[in-house]
């Protein structure tokens, strides 16, 4: 449980840090401070081997897939295969994706509903920015209220059902 909780965390600041850098959104102080504080040993060393290429940091997302695998090769202590282990990895780490996004959308909603103006506010909103503004065009404001959110979530809930089929 201490493993999976300090992978899960590790793991979530490597995949915040690379969707930071892909749609280019610069953190506040304080978050930024913590996410490169708590990376940098694991992220500085990758880039030497893996440059980053085309606005994408893959030195964080594949540090992000190293931390999963490692956790989640506690099953190879308990006979399971390599091949077993790699796919599991791999759906841990697509899971932690979709989750992510999923913590991002509530924490805005929160935002919205507590205290539109709080510092944070902004950064969030331009962190969910790239998932709403597809349905935006979609789905238009009923009677002022804006559903998206709500339309992402379940989107979202329906990916965790497609990959819990998948693996």
């Amino acid at each position: 449980m201490i493993v999976d909780t300090a992978a899960g965390v590790l793991g979530g600041v490597l995949l915040l840090r690379f969707w930071m850098q892909l749609i280019r959104v610069r953190p506040p102080a304080s978050v930024g401070q913590f996410t490169y504080t708590l990376s940098d040993w694991l992220v500085l060393p990758l880039r030497r081997v893996v440059p980053g290429m085309r606005g994408y940091d893959w030195a964080s997302l594949i540090g992000a897939f190293l931390v999963v695998l490692a956790a989640s090769s506690v099953l190879l202590l308990m006979g399971a295969s390599g091949q077993a282990v790699v796919l599991y990895a791999l759906y841990r780490f697509l899971t932690w994706i979709v989750y992510g996004f999923m913590g991002l959308l509530i924490i805005e909603v929160i935002f919205s509903w507590i205290n539109p103006h709080a510092p944070l506010a902004p950064f969030v909103h331009a962190l969910n920015e790239p998932l709403l503004r597809p349905l935006r065009r979609v789905i238009p404001p009923l009677g002022g209220l804006d559903i998206t959110v709500l339309v992402a979530f379940i989107l979202l809930q329906i990916a965790l059902y497609i990959l819990r089929q998948i693996f």
